[in-house]
């Protein structure tokens, strides 16, 4: 027969094995003696056994009552021990965030927002992930990250999106480049006579780029394709190339004192998405630090 107990029955059953007295563990209870008494009969019925052997002047446990006494108290911790983890994961007394995104933005947005998430919520531990468009996505759906800040929005069915900023690019060159000699803007197609520095096409920056100039027919060659926002900063610096960074990517480098210019109208510019499983939905902390972010940009 299914068994159907409660803490309430089985902390009755403990208040009445440990004072061994039906008026004693009813005021414990908060009960009267008559609901205690019913109380057992229903936990006795339940379990298929006599717990209590009652006389007009004691009560104990019987040999069935014993063996249940043993395990009551380790049920009863175990409860609450599920209940307290449950409250502290509402209350962010505990838990985990992995969050993937753009090199641009782990290196500068995160860092920021990580360190303010921390100060508030100490206990709880947080993660951060490298990613590309095409793996931040996978990782969002397979409950690698809790959510992912990338660029690309595939309108993938099973994800939610939330826009959080539009990125500018603009030019980037050595103060002593040719094209310092001005700020306003530059038609991105009028600056290729000079080598570029930009990233490998599996780059959502690169994807940007190249899909602005193909549009006018143009194939994009950079001199240097690197992987690192610091190794163009580096290279433009020194003049061995100009390149089209979007903002995020810009502010990584700014103490190299690059003269910037923007793009002629419309320019490029890359919005970038929060991403997350639409099912099952964000943990409290996890929904916690997409607030801060939101909040960040607005």
């Amino acid at each position: 027969m299914e068994t159907n107990l409660s803490t309430r029955d089985l902390r009755a059953f403990l208040a009445l094995s440990q004072t061994c007295n039906f008026g004693q563990a009813a005021l414990q209870l908060h009960l009267t003696q008559s609901a205690l008494s019913a109380l057992i009969a229903r936990l006795e019925a339940q379990v298929g056994a006599r717990l209590f052997e009652r006389t007009t002047r004691s009560v104990t446990l019987t040999a069935a009552g014993r063996a249940f006494a043993e395990h009551v108290v380790e049920i009863l911790q175990q409860t609450e021990e599920a209940l307290q983890n449950v409250r502290d994961i509402i209350n962010l007394q505990q838990g985990k965030v992995s969050v993937a995104a753009l090199p641009s933005l782990t290196a500068g947005l995160l860092p920021e927002i990580f360190a303010l998430f921390q100060a508030q919520h100490p206990k709880v531990r947080l993660s951060v992930i490298e990613a590309l468009a095409s793996d931040a996505f996978e990782k969002v759906r397979q409950g690698k990250v809790d959510f992912a800040l990338t660029a690309a929005h595939p309108r993938q069915e099973d994800l939610a999106y939330e826009p959080i900023t539009q990125d500018n690019f603009l030019l980037l060159c050595s103060p002593q480049h040719v094209l310092a000699q001005d700020s306003s803007p530059i038609a991105l197609s009028d600056t290729l006579q000079w080598p570029h520095v930009s990233m490998p096409p599996a780059a959502s920056v690169r994807q940007y780029i190249d899909r602005a100039l193909d549009q006018r027919g143009i194939r994009f060659e950079p001199a240097f394709e690197v992987h690192h926002i610091a190794t163009i900063g580096a290279l433009v610096a020194n003049g061995l190339g100009v390149s089209a960074l979007p903002e995020t990517a810009i502010e990584l480098i700014a103490h190299r004192g690059l003269h910037l210019r923007p793009l002629v109208a419309p320019g490029i510019q890359r919005p970038l998405w929060l991403v997350h499983r639409k099912y099952p939905g964000l943990s409290p902390a996890a929904d916690t630090m997409r607030q801060m972010i939101l909040a960040h940009y607005q």
